[in-house]
């Protein structure tokens, strides 16, 4: 699972009639302190995520076991919409 923040949309005209409906999102991944990571993924949403919000995604065979995804060709799907994120000081 990866923690991202939504930041961009994708729009294709032509695409494989399997991903018709489906809404496409840029994510950019961060950590759990909310700072950028290298890179962005394009994920489909299941789950309604908005402009700037906190999500969950998962990719490969998770992505394709998300609401609405099987037989789908997707690599990355959000799962979920973050609320709060709490990381406990100490160590393990």
């Amino acid at each position: 699972m990866i923690l991202a923040r939504v930041v961009g949309t994708v729009v294709a005209t032509r695409k494989d009639p399997r991903l018709e409906g489906s809404k496409l999102l840029i994510l950019k991944p961060v950590s759990p302190e909310g700072t950028p990571e290298a890179g962005y993924v394009i994920a489909v949403d299941t789950v309604g995520a908005g402009s700037n919000e906190l999500v969950i995604a998962v990719s490969g065979s998770s992505a394709r076991m998300a609401d609405g995804c099987k037989e789908k060709p997707v690599d990355t799907a959000i799962i979920g919409i973050v609320d709060t994120v709490h990381l406990s000081g100490g160590q393990p």
